[in-house]
Parts: structure tokens; sequence; C-alpha cells
């Protein structure tokens, strides 16, 4: 799940990282409400979406205009800014050309920014240790720095029994360039804190860029992004009720509802599969065959009948779907169970695109032989490669 900057910095404030003051805003007066308390002299104007790039973005009706992120020295430029984001459509690397409407921005104070810095954490998957990554690149993008310049990421491996230390922090604020004293110690208490907030919340990745230090040496968040482990969110309500699902794209919102999961893609056949590592070499393998899928499904190992046909519906709310390859392997699920869905959801849906499903594993015959007897134009397959073959072909006759 991920949540807002505001949000985020909300969250981090109470772990002890140091951040600038501000407020939400969902209209212009709230806007004005928020530089008033703040007092100013300079204020900096954030839209709040779900997307990084927002200073660089523009807005779709105005798109020679300035982007997402603004810094004003007035409160009546405070209101007449606001006024220019909410309600509009900004879009930036990260939304595609659709762009995200604004509809809540965050008033910040403005900053004395000395240096700009990177700092962001996450769980390495190769050693399964947490890692804290450093730049002296604040405000690119880290991707960017990794392929150009990747001696200038720093990184600390922490030890899972010991945790983070104040000398695995040293380390890093040193590497950062770092002067000894106050922007050291800064920075040392600021990384343990970000640790802290990190495991005590169960999130996924912190991103702080850029991290900066100021005028007077202290170091700060100047931005903020927060992914949590949503299968732990059970732990976390306070976390969970920060969920804003106008941010969501609702057939992903939809599908987590039903207990499915689903990303939309960009391609034209839709893929309906159990087992997480199944739905990945089921895509693997289309475009291996020439196609492209148009999402990632996992119905998961205890699917019903309801489930199965919800997973249609959802699939087929994609207007860019031509066919659609339903892969499933019986294990814990039973493939007459599985066959059962797939025929009422068909009827259900009134099905007008390609089918082809395989079926393997428990009750195999059981599920082939209703689909068989189910009077619908499903295409049966005898193994994965041959299921590729034969919806990558069904979609190209029919266009």
């Amino acid at each position: 799940m991920n949540i807002h900057e505001y949000q985020a910095k909300q969250l981090l404030r109470e772990y002890g990282v140091s951040v600038p003051q501000g407020g939400v805003a969902f209209t212009p007066e709230d806007a004005v409400k928020q530089a008033e308390e703040l007092g100013g002299p300079v204020y900096v104007v954030k839209s709040q979406i779900h997307a990084g790039g927002r200073g660089a973005g523009r807005f779709q009706d105005n798109p020679d205009g300035s982007g997402g992120v603004r810094v004003v020295k007035s409160v009546e430029d405070v209101r007449d800014n606001a006024a220019e984001m909410l309600g509009h459509v900004l879009v930036t690397k990260q939304t595609g050309p659709a762009g995200k409407e604004v509809k809540r921005l965050y008033i910040e104070d403005g900053c004395d920014i000395a240096r700009e810095l990177y700092l962001g954490m996450l769980l390495d998957r190769e050693t399964s240790k947490l890692v804290m990554m450093a730049s002296t690149e604040g405000g690119m993008e880290i991707e960017e720095v990794a392929e150009a310049t990747p001696e200038k990421i720093l990184k600390v491996q922490i030890d899972p029994t010991a945790g983070m230390t104040s000398e695995d922090a040293r380390g890093l604020a040193l590497g950062l360039g770092l002067e000894e004293g106050k922007q050291v110690d800064s920075g040392v208490e600021l990384m343990l804190a970000v640790y802290k907030a990190f495991t005590d919340l169960d999130a996924s990745i912190i991103e702080i860029n850029p991290l900066v230090v100021t005028g007077s040496g202290d170091v700060m968040a100047l931005d903020a992004k927060i992914n949590f482990d949503d299968n732990a969110l059970f732990r976390h309500p306070n976390v969970a009720e920060l969920r804003d699902e106008d941010e969501e794209d609702p057939a992903e919102l939809e599908a987590s509802k039903h207990e499915l999961n689903y990303i939309k893609l960009d391609g034209s056949i839709g893929c309906m599969v159990n087992g997480a590592g199944l739905a990945m070499a089921t895509m693997d393998i289309i475009k291996l065959k020439g196609g492209d899928p148009a999402n990632f499904l996992d119905v998961g190992g205890g699917a019903t009948k309801e489930r199965v046909t919800e997973a249609f519906k959802i699939i087929l709310s994609d207007d860019n779907v031509e066919g659609i390859l339903v892969n499933i392997f019986g294990g814990i699920m039973r493939c007459d169970i599985i066959a059962e869905g797939v025929v009422a959801a068909a009827k259900e849906v009134h099905l007008s695109v390609p089918l082809v499903v395989r079926l393997e594993g428990t009750n195999v015959e059981q599920g082939k032989q209703i689909m068989a007897d189910s009077g619908l134009p499903i295409i049966s397959a005898d193994d994965l490669g041959d299921a590729a073959e034969k919806i990558v072909k069904a979609v190209k006759e029919a266009a």
C-alpha cells in the first residue's frame, strides 16, 4: 500500500525524523489557512498524488505552465496556485499520459537548502537483509544514478540480529560528506529513526529524495515516500486508515475486495492463473510466443467458482483485452471447480473474445469434461506452451 507524502512525513515525524512544518489542503481556502498558520515568508505548494516526478510534471490543461510543486512568497500566491492545481490532472513520468487528478495539496514551509542528498531503505532480496542506501545525488531518480554513476550509491547491509547501529549510520553520513559535528549527528539520528520506522511499520520501502542539509547544518527530509507490506496491514490499523482508494486503479481495487491479486498491464491477452510464480511464467511464455499480457492475475490456491467469475469480470473490464488464457495447476485447487467457474463466468459475462484453458492436476479429466459439455467455444490446451501458442493465434485471427 502506498500513501501520500504528507502522510509519510507525519509518520516519520512521530519517529523523530526532521521534516518541514506543513498541512494538507483540499480547497484554496484550506491552502490559505495552512499558509497563514505557517507564517512564511516562503511556502511550497505540493500536489499530493501517488506518483513521483511531480515537480517536473505538467498539468494537462496547461502543459507549458508550472509543475506540481511550486515555491511561492505570499499567501495570495498560495491561493492562486492552489486554484490552478486542485481539480486538475497532473501528468508525470510515473502517471503515464492519463495523469492523475490533484485532489489535495500539501502546504509546507520553505527550506534553506544547502545540499540535496538521497536516502532510501528496502529489503535486498539477494541477501535477505534490509539495506539502507544513500547518495550525494539528491533530487535525481535513483535508477538514473545507478545506471550512470553507480559508485555514487552507498549501501549498508543491516545485520538482522543486531539491527542498524550508530556505526552503520555514521559510515553513511561520512560517505555523504556530512561535516563532523552537528551535521553528522543530525544525519545519524535521522537514519536510525528511518530504520525504526521501517521495521516498526512493516514498510516495504522508505525513500527520502531529497534529503537536505539546511543552511544552518540540519539534516531534514524534504520529501518522503513510504510503501507498506499489504500482508502486514492487519497489525497496523492506523496505517490502513491512510489508504486513499481514489489513487488506486479501479480494477485493482475491485480485485482486492475479492482476494484477487491483479495488476493491469498494457497488452491484449488477459491472464488468469493460480500462483504468482506460474502467473509470471505464463506472462513470459505469452511474450515468447509473440503476444502481450494484459494483466497479472493470481486467483490464489483456494479460489471458488464465485471468485473465478469475478476474476473474469475484472479481466474483461479492460477494453484492451482481446483474448483470455486460463492456466491452472490444480493442487489445493481442484480443476473441476475451476472449470465450473470458467463456464459460469463465460456465460454470465457473455464472453465474446477467444478463451484458451489449460488445466493440470487434481480432477483434471472432470474439469476438461465440464468444459467440453458446456457448449461454449473454449479452446483446450495440453501444456503451457501449447496454450500460449493457441491464444496468440486466436487473438490474431479474431483481429
